[in-house]
C-alpha cells in the first residue's frame, strides 16, 4: 500500500486512512490521503510549512495548524473566501472539546447563498476548494471541519459571540443552575448548563424569549445583533432571576440572551445573535471584488513604455557598474552607502536620488555588487555582474525584476530616520520590511486582473486590495502598495499604471514563466545594434544599444557626450591615448570605427587617431629615480632644453637617455602635461601600459534571488515527506538487540542484522542519531556494511547514504504489505 497511490480526499469524503477504518476521523490522516498534487499546491501556497521540510505528514500538520503559519494563511485570503471560512467557525457544532463540523449547505445559506446543486461551479465551490488546498477546513463525512487554531484566531467569526455552551461553562454552578431553573424547570440533562445550552439551541425558544422583553431591552440586542458582541454594565456578575429582574439588562440576563462574561462585561451567545440576524451571517456579502474604474489606453502604448523604461534601467546599471569596476564607492561603518556616492552615481546613472537609491537596492538584491573584505570597505560589482553583462538585455533585466519582487528591502524608506534618530543609508540597516515582497506581488497580481492597457484610478484599486487582502489592510501596508506602485514603474514592470504583458508570467508558479517573460519582453526592447554613425565633428552616433563587444570598445576609445533615444560618443586626445595605453594599436582603432560606421571615416578623425599613435610611447619613463629613453636622440635634446621642464632635474646621460629627480609615476604625469606622452617601461625594456584594474567583490550569499523557492524543490519536498512519513508509521518487527554488555557487543549485533540484510537484498527500518543529535527514522536497503559504517540507499533522502553503526539506535523488519 502507497500513500502516493490514494486519489485526494476532496469536499464532502471520508477523512479517516482506508487502513484503520475503526478510527476516528483526523486532519492528519486527511492531510495524508491527499495526493502528491495536492501537497505540492499546499507547499507551493504556504512555502513557510516547508523551510525546514517537516520529517513526516504529522509534522506537516503540526506545523500548518500552528498560530504563526495559520495566520500567514488567513492573510492571502480575500474577503468572500474569508467570510465562508468564518461561516464555517461560526456555524461549526462548537462544543467544549472541538467542533464537528458544517455541511456545505448551511455554509451557503449563512451566506444568504443559494448552493450549485451540482449544476456547476459556483463562487462558493471555489472557496471551499481553496480553504481545502490550504489546510484551513477540512472534511469529515459530509460536513467541513475548521482546524482548532481557528477557533483562537477567529474567536468571534462574523462578529459573533461564543456558542451558549461555551459562555455558560464559565459561570459560577449557581448562576447557571438559577439560569436553568428559570428557563427549563423541569430538565432531565445531567448538568445545568447542557439544559440552558438545549433551550438556546432551539430557534423557537429563543424567538419566545426575545418576545418576553420589552422594547428597551430589545433595542439593546439589536445595537449588538451585528457585532461587536460584547457590552459594558457595571456589576454584571449580580444575582438574577426572573423574578428579581427589574432593568432591561437584568431582563435580559434573567433569560440567558446576555451572559456576564466579566465583571463589567456582557457577551451576546452566538445562538441569540444568528436568530436576531435571521440567520444570514453577514450583512453585505460580495462574491468578486468591486469594479475597476480608470482610463483605458491601448496595451501596445503600456508594452513600448514599460519595455522603453525597462531598457532605461539596464544601461543605467551597467554605467554604474562599470564605473565601480575602477572607482568603488566607500562603504559606511554602519555597512551603506555615503549621500555623496550616492549623487555620484546618479550623475553617473543619469538619473534624481531616489531612483539612484532604487537601481542601487536592487543590483545589491540581484547579487551584482558586493563589499570587498579590506579593512576600509568598498563597494564593487561581483563575478554574478560579468556573468549578467554576458546575457540578452531581456534575461538581464529578469534578474533585476526577480530581485526586486523577492527583496524584503525598500528603497523609499533612504534618508528617513529610525526609532533610535539615525538616518537610514542606502544599502545600509534599517530599510528591511518583511511584508514588501508581498504587497509588491498584492499589486501588481491586481493589476494583473485590470483589462489589458487600463489604468486603474487610486480608489478603485484601493478598493480591490482592500478585498482581496482584507486583513493585511494597515498603514504600513498602504505606505508599501504606494512605494511598490512608484518602483514597479521605474523598474519597468508597468506602463502608465497598467500592468505590463511581459511581467504578466513573473506572478505565476509556471515553470517556463521567465522564458516566457523574456520572449514577450525580446519583441519590445530596442535590439542591439552592430554599427555607429561616425559624423565630422569628431563625434559618433549610435541610434541605439549597441552590441555588447562594440560598446565596450567604443566606451574605451571615445567619451559618452550625451544620451537618451540615441548615444553621442566623441573622440578626444585623451580618450584615444586611453585605448592606447589599454593595449589598442592605431590600426585597431581605425579598423574598428571602419568596420562598424555607417559613415566614412572623416579624415579629422584618422589625423586624430594617427597623430596621438604617433607621440604614444616615443618616450619611455623606468625607476632610475627615474629616467628616459628614447630613440630619437633630438627628442630628448628637445626636452632637456625645454624651459617648461626645468622642475623636472633631467640630466642627459647619453644621447637616447636623460635622468630625472622624480620618481616614475611623478615624471611620466608631468610630461603627459607638457604634451609629451610618454609610456611607462619595465625593467626588462618592454613597455608597461596602464590598464584598468578590474575588482570583483563576493556576491552576498542571502540574496533573495538567490533562494528563492522552486517548484521542482517542493516536488522533493513531498517526495522527502512522503518517505518519512512512511518511515513512521510502516508496520514493523522490531529485531532484539542484546541490552547488556559493552557497546561493541551491540554493534557487532546490529552490523550481523544488516549484513544478512544485504545480502537478502531486503529493505529494513533503522532509528538513527544524526550529528544535530536528532533522532529520525529511516528506511533503507542495505548494500554493505564494513568499517563500522552501513552503506544503503536511504528511501527517505532518495539517495545512497553511509550510516554510522554506533549512532543506529534500533533495527526492525518490515512487514510485507498485503496484495
Amino acid at each position: 500500500m502507497t500513500d502516493n497511490a490514494r486519489p485526494g480526499s476532496g469536499r464532502g469524503t471520508d477523512g479517516p486512512d482506508s487502513e484503520s477504518p475503526g478510527r476516528p476521523p483526523t486532519f492528519t490522516a486527511w492531510l495524508r490521503s491527499r495526493s502528491d498534487a495536492e501537497l505540492t499546491a499546499l507547499l507551493n501556497a504556504r512555502p513557510d510549512l516547508a523551510q525546514p521540510v517537516p520529517a513526516d505528514i504529522g509534522a506537516l500538520a503540526h506545523r500548518a495548524t500552528s498560530r504563526n503559519a495559520a495566520l500567514r494563511a488567513l492573510e492571502r485570503l480575500d474577503r468572500f473566501t474569508l467570510q465562508v471560512l468564518e461561516a464555517v467557525v461560526a456555524l461549526g457544532d462548537d462544543r467544549l472539546s472541538e467542533p464537528v463540523g458544517t455541511p456545505p449547505a448551511d455554509v451557503a445559506r449563512g451566506l444568504g447563498l443559494t448552493p450549485s446543486g451540482g449544476r456547476g461551479r459556483d463562487p462558493l465551490d471555489e472557496a471551499l476548494d481553496t480553504l481545502l488546498s490550504l489546510a484551513l477546513i477540512w472534511p469529515d463525512h459530509g460536513r467541513l471541519r475548521p482546524v482548532k487554531v481557528l477557533r483562537e484566531l477567529l474567536p468571534h467569526p462574523a462578529q459573533l459571540g461564543p456558542p451558549a455552551r461555551t459562555l455558560l461553562a464559565a459561570l459560577p454552578h449557581g448562576a447557571t443552575k438559577r439560569l436553568a431553573d428559570d428557563l427549563v424547570p423541569h430538565s432531565t440533562a445531567n448538568s445545568p448548563v447542557e439544559t440552558v445550552a438545549t433551550a438556546l439551541a432551539d430557534p423557537d425558544r429563543i424567538a419566545v424569549l426575545v418576545d418576553q422583553v420589552g422594547a428597551p431591552a430589545r433595542r439593546l440586542l439589536d445595537n449588538l445583533a451585528w457585532g461587536p458582541p460584547n457590552g459594558t454594565v457595571s456589576d454584571a456578575r449580580r444575582e438574577i432571576t426572573l423574578a428579581t429582574a427589574s432593568s432591561p439588562v437584568e431582563t435580559l440576563i434573567a433569560r440567558g440572551l446576555l451572559v456576564a462574561t466579566g465583571d463589567d462585561t456582557l457577551t451576546l451567545p452566538r445562538e441569540v445573535g444568528l436568530h436576531l440576524r435571521s440567520g444570514v451571517l453577514f450583512r453585505d456579502v460580495s462574491t468578486a471584488p468591486p469594479a475597476f474604474e480608470g482610463r483605458q489606453g491601448s496595451a501596445d502604448t503600456v508594452a513600448r513604455a514599460a519595455a522603453g523604461q525597462a531598457f532605461t534601467v539596464l544601461r543605467a546599471v551597467e554605467e554604474l557598474l562599470e564605473r565601480w569596476s575602477q572607482e568603488p564607492a566607500a562603504v559606511l561603518r554602519n555597512g551603506g552607502l555615503g549621500v555623496r556616492d550616492v549623487r555620484r552615481a546618479a550623475q553617473a546613472m543619469d538619473t534624481d536620488e531616489d531612483t539612484a537609491a532604487l537601481y542601487l537596492e536592487v543590483v545589491r538584491a540581484a547579487g551584482l555588487i558586493g563589499t570587498d573584505n579590506r579593512v576600509f570597505g568598498e563597494w564593487l560589482p561581483t563575478r554574478e555582474y560579468d556573468l549578467w553583462r554576458e546575457r540578452s538585455p531581456e534575461h538581464r533585466w529578469l534578474l533585476l525584476a526577480r530581485a526586486w519582487l523577492d527583496s524584503d528591502r525598500v528603497a523609499s524608506l533612504t534618508g528617513s530616520r529610525d526609532a533610535g534618530g539615525r538616518v537610514r543609508n542606502v544599502l545600509g540597516p534599517g530599510l528591511v520590511r518583511p511584508a514588501a515582497p508581498q504587497a509588491r506581488r498584492d499589486l501588481l497580481t491586481e493589476l494583473g486582473s485590470a483589462e489589458p492597457g487600463l489604468t486603474p484610478d487610486e480608489v478603485s484599486l484601493t478598493a480591490r486590495l482592500a478585498w482581496r487582502r482584507p486583513r493585511r489592510q494597515s498603514p504600513v501596508y498602504t505606505e508599501l502598495v504606494e512605494a511598490a506602485a512608484a518602483e514597479a514603474a521605474v523598474l519597468g514592470l508597468t506602463g502608465g499604471g497598467a500592468l505590463a504583458e511581459h511581467t504578466r508570467p513573473l506572478l505565476t508558479h509556471d515553470e517556463n514563466a521567465d522564458e516566457e517573460a523574456a520572449r514577450i519582453l525580446s519583441a519590445e526592447l530596442p535590439q542591439p545594434l552592430d554599427y555607429v554613425l561616425v559624423q565630422g565633428d569628431l563625434t559618433a552616433v549610435a541610434p541605439g544599444p549597441l552590441v555588447t563587444e562594440l560598446a565596450r570598445e567604443l566606451a574605451l576609445t571615445a567619451d559618452v557626450e550625451s544620451t537618451g533615444g540615441a548615444t553621442v560618443y566623441r573622440f578626444t586626445e585623451d580618450s584615444i591615448r586611453r585605448a592606447l595605453d589599454a593595449g589598442r594599436g592605431v590600426a585597431d582603432i581605425t579598423d574598428l570605427l571602419e568596420r562598424h560606421s555607417r559613415t566614412p571615416l572623416p579624415q579629422a578623425l584618422r589625423y586624430l587617431v594617427s597623430d596621438v599613435g604617433r607621440k604614444h610611447g616615443r618616450l619611455r619613463t623606468g625607476s632610475a629615480a627615474s629616467y628616459l629613453r628614447c630613440d630619437e636622440p633630438a627628442l630628448l635634446t628637445e626636452l632637456v632644453a625645454d624651459r617648461r621642464a626645468t622642475d623636472l632635474e633631467l640630466l642627459l646621460l647619453a644621447p637616447t637617455v636623460v635622468v630625472s629627480g622624480l620618481n616614475r609615476a611623478a615624471l611620466t604625469e608631468r610630461l603627459r602635461q607638457l604634451g609629451y606622452h610618454p609610456v611607462p617601461e619595465s625593467g626588462n625594456g618592454t613597455m608597461r601600459l596602464s590598464r584598468p584594474e578590474v575588482r570583483r567583490a563576493e556576491p552576498d550569499p542571502s540574496s533573495p534571488a538567490e533562494n528563492a523557492p522552486t517548484t521542482e524543490l517542493t516536488r522533493a519536498a513531498v517526495r522527502a515527506l512522503r518517505a518519512g512519513d512512511e518511515a513512521a508509521n510502516i508496520a514493523r518487527i522490531p529485531v532484539s538487540l542484546p541490552e547488556g554488555g559493552t557497546a561493541g557487543s551491540r554493534a557487532t549485533a546490529v552490523m550481523e542484522v544488516l549484513s544478512e540484510a544485504a545480502a537478502a537484498e531486503r529493505r529494513v527500518w533503522i532509528g538513527y542519531t544524526d550529528t544535530d543529535g536528532r533522532q529520525v527514522s529511516r528506511i533503507v536497503e542495505p548494500a554493505s556494511v564494513d568499517g563500522g559504517f552501513l552503506t544503503a540507499y536511504d528511501t527517505t533522502r532518495d539517495a545512497v547514504h553511509r550510516f554510522a553503526v554506533h549512532r543506529i539506535t534500533g533495527v526492525a523488519e518490515l512487514e510485507a504489505a498485503p496484495d
